[in-house]
């Protein structure tokens, strides 16, 4: 069923569409009904409508202005427009608007329902095509071979995090759950260039090309992945693909196999250069990686398999080369990387507590995953302990708070002598500096909100007073505004500048003998039929029967 809104201000004309058309039967459901152009882009952003159907003639907003409206906030809202004969010049503004369809006055309800009609097949062609998902499934899969490559490649190209390397393994398909990861590289030997002709070419006889006689670089690299991914594919998880001018290899180590994740990989190479050899006759020389224990850390051991193939120049070629049999491995200095440190301060800014604390638990990790001398595990501590400061620095927190008495947080690390002694101090300050932050935000919030209701107390005369000229007043976007201002106050700008102007006008029917038109210009509204008619909404009554009833009491 399709949501459709109608306006009009003739009360028997809505009775009677609702009563003489048949709307569930042509696909609709009638939610709500407007008799003004006012009512109806209340209604409309209440349910966020399919169709509306309007009168261009209506109090307080017409059709025309209506429509304008929702063409720029809802475009994919579907407006009729219902208009007379003498309205017929309207009605072709209409269609410059951008109106769907529109009826002559007097219509049948025959007439109107064939628009509907008209209507719907437009929406569920609409609906069809956004939902074809069958069509963009299987072209999806068609092409799900080649994002999976890409993919892999930017995993050795470069550091992504852990959660947007699970996210995307999930949304391409690829099941690279493991414990210990090693990347590989291929490449092939150059073959030297030939002299004269061999015995069987200078006898006459015909012989066949083989691959190894061919310029085409890229179908031998094509032919030498296909080898690689053959073998590759009797190993769980291990994947081979094509990055740049290499055939890459990744291993994956199955969680609690006994069995070395290096040593299965150095045999499964060496098979793949038997076989290059035996059935390509070329030769290729495959650099392997150190193993590392995270997704993240691929681009590491690829760096580390290409460094292995330049001893290729040294070895000589047709070989599997692994980078910690030729190069003495030096464990790395322990670092904050950039990327942690950003992660640590997004955390501590808009993060969950859950967030933090799973992010110190990992960066403490590092600390008992590596054999680091005390210093730099000092070094280490004193990386994040900047990290911290800084962000407190940005927002002006008191140090004094935040560390204690006389902020003499450095004379810590003399005492830290275990990893968890300082994780435990670094969670309490940042869980304090955390919770500093979300409250200087919160008071901010509350501080904007209190000048903009200031502001709308002092300006709610004001016949043009705006959700932008508030904006403009407090020097901040509408956008950013109004999820403040709503989530603090419960309600829209609008519904309190008008709850504003309503306590306003109940005051002065009490207090003055102001006529209702002089009191409707005081409180900020040029239509005094609009007033009386907003009024009647909030109160149930008239502005006169309220002022009656009021000093009657």
């Amino acid at each position: 069923m399709y949501k459709l809104i109608l306006a009009d201000d003739e009360e028997d004309v809505r009775e009677g569409l609702l009563g003489l058309i048949d709307w569930e039967g042509l696909g609709y459901v009638v939610l709500e009904t407007a008799e003004n152009g006012k009512e109806a882009v209340e209604l409309v952003e209440k349910h966020a409508p399919d169709v509306v159907v309007t009168d261009i003639q209506m109090p307080f907003m017409n059709g025309l202005q209506l429509s304008e409206w929702i063409r720029e906030r809802y475009p994919a809202t579907k407006i009729i427009i219902l208009t007379g004969y003498e309205e017929f010049e309207y009605a072709q503004k209409a269609i410059r608007l951008g109106i769907d369809e529109y009826i002559l006055k007097p219509f049948s309800a025959r007439e109107l329902a064939e628009i509907l009609r008209k209507v719907k097949l437009q929406l569920d062609e609409e609906m069809a095509a956004k939902e074809n998902v069958q069509l963009l499934t299987e072209h999806y899969r068609k092409n799900l071979p080649i994002l999976q490559s890409l993919f892999l490649s930017s995993l050795v190209s470069r550091r992504l995090q852990e959660a947007e390397i699970h996210e995307k393994c999930e949304h391409y398909d690829l099941d690279l759950s493991g414990d210990r990861y090693m990347v590989s590289a291929i490449r092939i030997d150059s073959v030297p260039a030939r002299r004269g002709l061999d015995e069987s070419e200078a006898s006459g006889k015909s012989t066949t090309l083989s691959l190894k006689d061919t310029n085409d670089t890229q179908l031998q690299l094509f032919a030498v992945f296909n080898i690689a991914e053959e073998i590759a594919s009797l190993h769980p998880k291990c994947r081979a693909f094509i990055h740049h001018d290499e055939v890459v290899v990744l291993s994956v180590g199955e969680p609690g196999s006994d069995k070395p994740l290096a040593d299965q990989t150095l045999r499964l190479l060496d098979e793949i250069r038997f076989s290059v050899e035996r059935f390509l006759k070329l030769s290729v020389t495959i650099g392997a990686g150190s193993e590392v224990g995270q997704l993240s850390e691929l681009s590491g051991s690829y760096e580390e398999a290409v460094k292995a193939l330049d001893y290729r120049v040294i070895l000589g070629g047709n070989k599997v080369i692994w980078i910690e049999d030729v190069e003495s491995r030096q464990t790395d200095p322990l670092s904050l990387d950039e990327m942690k440190e950003k992660e640590l301060v997004r955390c501590l800014k808009v993060g969950s507590d859950q967030e933090l604390v799973h992010l110190l638990e990992e960066l403490f990790k590092a600390l008992t995953d590596t054999k680091a001398s005390y210093q730099d595990f000092q070094v280490y501590l004193l990386e994040l302990l900047t990290a911290v400061i800084k962000v407190a620095k940005d927002i002006r927190v008191d140090f004094e708070k935040l560390f204690g008495d006389g902020a003499g947080f450095l004379g810590q690390f003399i005492k830290f002598s275990h990893a968890d002694e300082a994780k435990a101090w670094f969670l309490d300050i940042c869980m304090k500096l955390k919770q500093s932050i979300a409250t200087d935000r919160q008071s901010s919030y509350n501080k904007l909100v209190d000048e903009a209701k200031e502001y709308i107390k002092a300006h709610y005369g004001d016949h043009d007073i705006s959700i932008a000229k508030v904006c403009q007043h407090l020097h901040i976007s509408t956008g950013y505004f109004s999820n403040i201002f709503k989530k603090e106050t419960k309600t829209t700008f609008v519904n309190y500048l008008m709850g504003v102007r309503m306590d306003a006008a109940q005051d002065l029917l009490v207090t003055t003998d102001l006529k209702a038109f002089e009191i409707a210009e005081r409180v900020g509204f040029a239509d005094p039929n609009y007033f009386s008619f907003c009024f009647r909404k909030k109160f149930g009554i008239s502005p006169k029967e309220y002022r009656i009833g009021a000093r009657s009491s």
